[in-house]
């Protein structure tokens, strides 16, 4: 019998200069840094962030196959001093679980949105009274579809507080916009803003780190247009970026019904930003995607 052949080797990835990263990052990073100053975080405290976060990744996602990873190794790696390493290893990195009462409001509100019970013929989630008999839609019948450890009544006394929800004059439950974003005080804002940047920029540097990207980043961009213009553009891509978000959430409710589970993560992001440049508008106009 002759020998199978081999199975190909993977495509090894393009290089990656060190030089070609500063000015991506150093845009990327502009608006974190403004967040930082703002929120009273200071240079030492970003810098010591960063430090244990280079230690963390160098340990765990750069380990050699069937080597031990060493403190002389992840100093090479990092640039980090072999007693700073020493010390910073197995400190871990910040904390990336999902906050239970977070998981569960999300979760809540995504059934709501989505499940055909609780939606009306245009798609949007129903007023809910808070109990119905004969298996009708309710507040009660959809906390309890994803959880019963917590009654309805306490979510519904949380959610009222948090402006997620409001009552009508049949003494309903509305689901407000507050539910798809979150506002204020919300933890939420925080935890996504880690959860989606992460995710996005995980994506654009799988993408410039293997010879195939694998994953769809991508953007329409115009230059140089008028502020009303710009507006319009805005309030359509909104639409048009709902309507997509809801269409994947309702697809991928149902499918959640018959899915075995597992160990995978799936995430499917939209966003719009619009700026007033400072420099005057160019006349070589254009679009990209």
């Amino acid at each position: 019998m002759g020998t199978p052949p081999r199975a190909p080797r993977p495509a090894s990835p393009p290089p990656i200069a060190a030089q070609n990263l500063q000015r991506p990052l150093a845009r990327l990073l502009r608006p974190l840094v403004r967040l930082c100053i703002r929120g009273g975080m200071t240079f030492p405290t970003l810098a010591q962030l960063l430090r244990e976060l280079y230690v963390n990744v160098a340990e765990h996602d750069f380990v050699l196959d069937k080597k031990e990873q060493t403190d002389s190794r992840v100093t090479l790696l990092t640039g980090i001093h072999r007693k700073e390493v020493a010390r910073l290893r197995g400190a871990g990195a910040p904390v990336n679980e999902t906050p239970p009462a977070l998981s569960r409001t999300s979760a809540i509100i995504a059934r709501w949105i989505a499940a055909p019970e609780f939606t009306g013929p245009d798609g949007n989630p129903l007023p809910l009274p808070r109990t119905a008999g004969d298996d009708a839609p309710s507040f009660e019948s959809l906390v309890t579809s994803i959880t019963k450890d917590v009654r309805p009544r306490a979510v519904l006394d949380e959610w009222l507080d948090r402006n997620l929800v409001t009552l009508n004059e049949n003494d309903e439950i509305v689901l407000v916009d507050a539910g798809f974003v979150p506002r204020g005080d919300d933890d939420r804002k925080w935890h996504y803003l880690g959860r989606n940047l992460h995710d996005h920029i995980a994506a654009a540097v799988d993408n410039v780190s293997t010879a195939t990207p694998r994953f769809l980043e991508r953007a329409v961009h115009y230059d140089g247009i008028s502020q009303k213009l710009a507006a319009r553009l805005e309030i359509r891509s909104r639409e048009l970026a709902m309507e997509a978000l809801k269409t994947l959430n309702r697809e991928a409710n149902r499918a959640l019904a018959k899915d075995e589970g597992g160990n995978c993560r799936w995430n499917f992001g939209v966003y719009i930003y619009r700026e007033t440049a400072d420099t005057p508008p160019r006349d070589d106009r254009d679009a990209q995607s």
